[in-house]
């Protein structure tokens, strides 16, 4: 799959993923499927049949369709990918309509990027509206493993007695804020937080936008 044509039929598969998450035993008529993506039934009928030949549906005809085992396994990956999404509009922060904005970002995640962005947002388990992102699977979950001997976290989330390193300043001015740069030493104290050695003092908002990696 590739293109324009891909992502529509990521939508369908994205679509049948939601409604596996609501039941997963039963299946959905057409009609259900063309309302949930606002496009015309004659056009929902011909994907079907498309995403059945290629194997991620199992389609009967007058009965419906639900998800074989590889269409939910892509379902799964990009509604997880969406929600990945999602909770980077809000640390951004963003102003705009995250959910359509995400509809188009998870298109462009891959692996690689899917392995930067859990890490950095510190393996999140819901996206900002409280629905559960779906756990990393396959290589994804192989190479996040590999990193396990590492936390990543916001300076807002360390707590007292942790030590880490800068590895992401996103949107922050660092003038005025002393020695703070990408892999200065940070350490949260009782009497606030020490980098590199000096103590210093964060606004909430800023505390938010710094990430940090934590050793095990």
């Amino acid at each position: 799959m590739s293109g324009h044509f891909q992502e529509f039929e990521d939508e369908y598969l994205e679509a049948m993923y939601e409604f596996h998450e609501e039941d997963g035993a039963r299946r959905v008529r057409t009609g259900e499927l063309a309302d949930r993506l606002g496009v015309s039934a004659a056009a929902a009928s011909e994907m079907v049949q498309r995403l059945a030949q290629r194997g991620f549906l199992d389609y009967e005809a007058y009965r419906g369709v639900r998800l074989t085992e590889e269409g939910l396994r892509h379902g799964r990956r990009m509604k997880r990918r969406h929600r990945l999404a999602e909770v980077l509009l809000e640390v951004l922060p963003y102003d705009g309509d995250a959910h359509s904005t995400a509809c188009r970002l998870e298109h462009a995640i891959d692996d690689d990027l899917e392995v930067a962005l859990t890490a950095w947002l510190g393996d999140p388990r819901v996206d900002p509206s409280g629905r559960e992102i779906p756990k990393a699977e396959g290589v994804v979950a192989d190479r996040l493993s590999e990193r396990d001997a590492c936390r990543y976290a916001t300076v807002r989330n360390l707590a007292i007695g942790e030590h880490a390193h800068v590895v992401g300043l996103l949107g922050v001015e660092t003038n005025g804020l002393g020695t703070l740069r990408l892999g200065s030493s940070i350490e949260r104290r009782p009497e606030g937080l020490v980098v590199d050695g000096q103590v210093m003092s964060l606004e909430e908002g800023f505390a938010a936008s710094i990430f940090v990696a934590i050793r095990a």
